[in-house]
């Protein structure tokens, strides 16, 4: 099966072009004042403009960490997202709310240093469209991801879930073949990988990452 991309943290309309014609699948937007990747749902909506009537050919994804029912109403009143991610430390409670809420499927984070982390996922099974496993922040960071961090590929290795599942955490255009080939992820996300600084996306690298995915 072909691994599919997701391009995250996207904040200008070059970086979004880039990503759609170089192949990503999903197209990350992230609503967290505390990343420099953070946009105004206003201002996210003005990036997506370009990409109505492709009929599905990108997802687009609203990140968010812990929201409350305020931005979801937003989020769904501008942006209109295809999916939201919740990459804080919500509940399956919390994670049905947000899709019934919304209207539109659940991506769950969980931040993974060990096994245990992620057998959690199956407590979501039922609540979330996707799963997304990243990298465990450092101690004191206020980034739940998009960090450079990385975990033991090697635990996802022969996992099954029931639902789709990403890999993400410290992959770049360097490393993401052989990432994949130990997860076996059948998703993979990017963000700081493909970074010349802090929130400020390099077109080469994006087009160097997904073409990197498309010759697995």
């Amino acid at each position: 099966m072909t691994t599919k991309a997701k391009i995250c943290g996207l904040s200008t309309p070059e970086a979004v072009s880039t990503a759609v014609n170089g192949g990503a699948a999903y197209l990350g937007f992230i609503f967290f004042e505390k990343s420099p990747r953070n946009l105004t749902p206003e201002a996210a909506a003005r990036l997506v403009a370009p990409l109505q009537g492709r009929n599905g050919a990108v997802k687009t994804v609203a990140v968010t960490v812990d929201p409350d029912d305020a931005l979801i109403d937003r989020l769904m009143a501008t942006m209109k997202p295809d999916l939201i991610q919740a990459h804080g430390k919500e509940t399956p409670a919390r994670v049905r709310q947000i899709a019934e809420r919304s209207g539109v499927g659940v991506i769950k984070a969980f931040s993974v240093s060990s096994a245990s982390d992620v057998d959690q996922a199956r407590a979501f099974e039922t609540v979330a469209e996707q799963f997304l496993f990243d990298a465990r922040p450092v101690e004191g960071s206020v980034l739940p991801g998009g960090t450079g961090a990385r975990f033991d590929w090697t635990l996802l290795d022969g996992r099954r879930f029931a639902r789709p599942h990403f890999l993400a955490g410290g992959l770049d255009p360097w490393n993401v073949a052989d990432a994949i080939r130990v997860s076996g992820a059948p998703l993979v996300d990017v963000s700081s990988g493909v970074e010349r600084g802090p929130g400020l996306k390099d077109p080469a690298l994006i087009t160097a990452f997904l073409d990197a995915v498309k010759r697995l």
